[in-house]
């Protein structure tokens, strides 16, 4: 059973209506102005949860979409294009005072899950506000991936391929916000860690921990070995580790994460590193390696229940598979007392773990719709 982290999906914003701050030269600009605040619309009461639109009639708006993930990835999809119409305009004339000013007065707030501050706000979430439409386009990409990490959780059960297609994708949206969209926004205002290079490279890299994650539940499925089971777990903890140094070496832009996201990094690397150890002992006990397997549980066990999450769901998935190393490391111990007699091995003596990554991201491609846009400037 994998570890969640659902807290990115809980992003919120405030409303924006873009006919009533840019100003349009003609009515075509002016309908897709409109258009593009009823796409935003859509989002903002669907994370906001302030729409009236009962279960039924939002299946039918979205064609048949049963699941309100697939119908918040539809809207999404949706307003991308026009929101990079419009950025695109926009940045042709970006030297203009007009221009600049109407940005501002769109006031384009969203909140932070991420920050520590999130969860001591008892009267509602701190919103964030910078004057830039590449903000707007951040923050939307940002949420997209997470609304694609809550799908692949929902198909998991039914369609492993699916999920890790889905976990991939996100990481590629995570990937082209750390590279191409954040590193353009220049402003002294305060930015939500959603709003940094650093923190959607580590959510980059936890998508595809999770798609390998699910990769490994195939593999499973198919009736792999042990050997190769345990370097695709600590692959997982690999990708996991290169999160925890992207977390470290820019401690700038990390400085106010909360503490359950570095808590779900670490217990999750940990937990992989745990089965990945597992399947190590298995392996050398097949070989005739006793002593050497009771070392490398031992060894296992001790690191594990040092890097136990404070989180309840996810104290009792890693209580649960600490348990099962421990009636392993029993019963090798039991019978190495009365059959093999091995000496035990030492940590300086255990075999150093072998990671296996198979996964890749799969690159997020930006659309435009290519409408001309004119204002009154």
């Amino acid at each position: 059973m994998m570890l969640h982290f659902r807290d990115p999906v809980k992003l919120k914003t405030k409303k924006i209506v873009f006919e009533d701050v840019y100003v349009a030269r003609d009515s075509g600009t002016l309908e897709q102005l409109k258009e593009l605040s009823s796409k935003r619309r859509a989002i903002e009461e669907s994370i906001n949860e302030s729409s009236n639109i009962t279960e039924a009639i939002a299946i039918e708006i979205s064609g048949g979409l049963t699941s309100p993930f697939q119908q918040d990835i539809q809207k999404v999809e949706q307003y991308l294009p026009l929101l990079e119409n419009l950025i695109h305009h926009v940045d042709l004339v970006s030297n203009n005072r007009q221009i600049v000013q109407w940005t501002s007065r769109l006031k384009i707030r969203w909140s932070s899950t991420l920050s520590s501050q999130s969860f001591f706000q008892l009267m509602g979430p701190k919103f964030y506000q910078i004057d830039s439409l590449q903000f707007e386009l951040g923050m939307v990409l940002f949420l997209y991936g997470a609304f694609l990490r809550e799908r692949a959780l929902e198909v998991l059960p039914a369609d492993l391929v699916q999920s890790a297609a889905l976990f991939r994708k996100a990481a590629g949206v995570y990937h082209y916000l750390a590279n191409e969209v954040f590193p353009t926004i220049r402003t002294s205002a305060e930015r939500t860690p959603e709003c940094t290079s650093s923190v959607s490279n580590i959510m980059s890299l936890i998508c595809l921990a999770e798609a390998q994650a699910v990769t490994i539940k195939r593999a499973e499925e198919k009736g792999n070995t042990g050997g190769l089971l345990a370097k695709l777990h600590y692959g997982v903890a690999q990708l996991l580790h290169e999160a925890s140094v992207v977390l470290h070496s820019n401690s700038g832009e990390c400085k106010d994460l909360s503490l359950r996201f570095l808590d779900f990094i670490a217990s999750c690397k940990a937990l992989h590193e745990l089965k990945s150890q597992k399947h190590v002992a298995d392996d050398l006990k097949t070989a005739g390696q006793v002593g050497v397997a009771i070392g490398v549980l031992r060894h296992a066990l001790v690191n594990a229940k040092k890097n136990m999450p404070a989180e309840e769901l996810w104290k009792s998935i890693f209580s649960q598979n600490i348990d099962n190393v421990a009636d392993m490391l029993k019963k090798f111990e039991n019978e190495n007392e009365f059959v093999w007699r091995e000496k035990i091995a030492t940590d300086d003596e255990l075999p150093l773990l072998e990671g296996k990554k198979i996964v890749n991201l799969i690159p997020y491609r930006p659309q435009r719709w290519e409408r001309e846009l004119m204002f009154k400037i």
